[in-house]
């Protein structure tokens, strides 16, 4: 066996020695990396594994009406969710708990959906969890890994489907709204306003989400929630006072007739201020609050009835003889006629007109009329002939001068523009040139052709009539800076027509709006409809002499618009508080066989705008009662 010499084992130690010194080297090193260069780095990455982060959900603002009564409001709520997880943990966490939450596997499937557009933040598996639920999945915390159950605000509308069409409904974010310009404050799985104001205001109404962390054991288990780590509180939305009178909402939202389809607006005619805006059918924006059910979806997208359909902006109808105070204000401003002026031919059930035969609403005729009788008699044959001194050009020059074939600019989403022709290039465009002649402007002085109005865009044309001939845009927050329209009328010429408009209610075809102690100015409408009954209108304003409120009714397929007289009447006395016991109040509704199944056509500008024909053939038109 050879022996060491001294040196040579010497000379190893020195080796040993270096090697142990070398390794304390790299291990200090290591450790200095580690404590002090990357410590951020993995205390972050510690912190991770042990904290899970919770959005905060900020409560949307509050929306009043003009008295401050709350229409929109926030209410106690629960959310239940599960912490990040990978597809197939997830999966399992979820079919654990699914018998408590009544969880179906299409539902599984949508909670993983979700995950995996999200995949850092919790799984919502139930947006508005009730308290049984909630009480049951506390009671088995321990057992259940990840599930996160978390008190948020949950919106509440407390006169539901009275203010549906006007306040909206609220609905998770999607991929869609990311990709706006709202991108750089939303997440998904938050919620924001979907329609009506909750979309409009939905900056002003959605406030700040705030957040905090929940300590997990390394099992996914929830340790603690409370102190886990520091928490961002959320802050609220702002409150959003608007122009409507709850009150006032409230009462037609009652007296609406039952069964009917059609919408009504009440606006100030010296502002512009929305007073009510109600349409029917209606839903419950309630049941949208933490995801709408799949029935209660189906139910509104297969009702044949339209109940998501706000008919005051996006429902588009003939005006009928609603449409002849335009005309009137047509003559007057360009000096054709005054109130006193009769036509050449007097009423006798209808006119010729070349090869055609044009009928008045009235077979037995109104004999000769001046102006004024003729709007307070709503004389079709009166307004033949006045369409025809005014001659095309005129009509659709005044009605684009108005803003007649343009949205109001509501702060309403989705409102839609009037169907009206811009000008007679229209007609060469449609019939070919020279293949059209003047009868037309037969059927558009009466409010029948071309010619398709919103509830709110004629409502406007009236509030010009009770004001000073000028327009103020409608608005339910903040009014519209767009500039306004002029009639272009003296005072004496509104007031003309004011008069004509009260002697409707009075001795005219709007007399079931006749009230003792109040004077209503009014004007009966009744369109007609390629489905059967024809649509009904009635917009009037109060008191005459010195309107304070403008109100306008729509029914569809209700017959005649005098029949709706006795509603707008109710409703204007009960804004201005006048006693309503001399009304005539009786709605003629649709008879059970009467078509419901489809609004009226909607004929998109410039191809297929419906009318007479070239030659204005209308000599089967039945008879149009006002």
């Amino acid at each position: 066996m050879s022996r060491l010499t001294p040196h040579q084992l010497d000379a190893k130690l020195r080796g040993a020695r270096f090697l142990v010194w070398a390794a304390g080297a790299v291990i200090a090193v290591t450790y200095f990396r580690v404590q002090i260069l990357d410590h951020h780095k993995y205390d972050v990455q510690s912190e991770f594994n042990r904290l899970r982060l919770i959005p905060m959900p900020a409560p949307r603002g509050v929306i009043t009406d003009r008295h401050g009564t709350v229409i929109a409001e926030n209410v106690p709520g629960y959310t239940v969710a599960l912490l990040p997880a990978a597809d197939s943990v997830l999966r399992f966490r979820l079919q654990r708990i699914a018998p408590l939450v009544h969880l179906d596997a299409a539902g599984i499937e949508r909670v993983l959906q979700r995950q995996r557009r999200a995949p850092y933040l919790p799984a919502v598996v139930l947006a508005d969890a009730p308290f049984d639920i909630v009480s049951a999945l506390e009671e088995r915390r321990l057992t259940l890994p990840g599930v996160v159950i978390q008190p948020e605000p949950k919106r509440h509308y407390p006169d539901s489907s009275a203010v549906a069409h006007l306040v909206g409904i609220v609905g998770e974010v999607t991929e869609q709204d990311l990709g706006g310009r709202r991108a750089d404050t939303l997440r998904l799985g938050s919620l924001i306003g979907k329609d009506g104001l909750e979309r409009t205001y939905d900056d002003t109404l959605r406030g700040k989400d705030g957040e905090r962390f929940v300590e997990v054991s390394a099992m996914g288990y929830v340790v603690r929630v409370a102190g886990a780590a520091q928490t961002l509180q959320p802050e609220p939305g702002a409150t959003l006072r608007t122009t409507i009178d709850l009150d006032l909402q409230r009462y037609i939202a009652r007296v609406f007739p039952p069964g009917m389809r059609g919408a009504i607006v009440a606006l100030l005619p010296s502002t512009g201020e929305i007073l009510a805006l109600y349409s029917s059918p209606s839903y419950d924006p309630n049941a949208f609050v933490g995801g709408v059910s799949s029935e209660y979806w189906r139910a509104l997208n297969q009702n044949e009835e339209h109940p998501m359909l706000n008919r005051v902006i996006q429902a588009r109808y003939p005006p009928g003889s609603t449409w002849k105070l335009a005309v009137a204000a047509m003559a007057l401003k360009r000096g054709v006629a005054t109130m006193s002026t009769r036509m050449p031919l007097p009423c006798r059930g209808g006119m010729q007109y070349g090869n055609r035969f044009f009928h008045c609403w009235s077979l037995q005729g109104h004999g000769s009329l001046t102006l004024e009788q003729a709007i307070a008699q709503s004389c079709d044959v009166y307004f033949y002939q006045l369409g025809l001194k005014l001659g095309l050009t005129s009509l659709l020059e005044d009605a684009n001068a108005w803003g007649l074939r343009s949205r109001t600019g509501v702060d309403l989403p989705g409102e839609m523009p009037s169907l009206f022709p811009s000008g007679t290039e229209y007609y060469d465009r449609v019939y070919g040139p020279r293949r059209w002649t003047s009868a037309v402007s037969l059927n558009l002085a009466i409010g029948q052709g071309e010619n398709s109005q919103t509830l709110l865009d004629m409502v406007r044309l009236y509030q010009m009539l009770a004001s000073d001939g000028k327009s103020r845009p409608p608005y339910l927050v903040r009014p519209s800076k767009e500039p306004a329209y002029d009639l272009g009328l003296t005072p004496d010429q509104l007031a003309g027509l004011r008069q004509a408009m009260v002697n409707v209610v009075e001795r005219g075809t709007g007399g079931g709006a006749h009230l003792a102690e109040l004077k209503i100015a009014g004007k009966t409408g009744t369109a007609q409809s390629t489905q059967g009954l024809n649509h009904g209108w009635f917009i009037a304003f109060a008191p005459a002499d010195s309107p304070r409120v403008v109100v306008g009714v729509i029914g569809e397929y209700s017959g005649h618009g005098a029949a709706l007289a006795p509603l707008v009447a109710r409703v204007i006395a009960h804004y201005l508080g006048a006693d309503t016991t001399s009304a005539r109040y009786r709605f003629i509704l649709p008879s059970d066989s009467a078509p419901h199944d489809t609004l009226l056509p909607e004929v998109p500008l410039p191809d297929t705008l419906t009318g007479p024909s070239p030659a204005g053939s209308d000599s089967t038109r039945a008879p149009t009662i006002p």
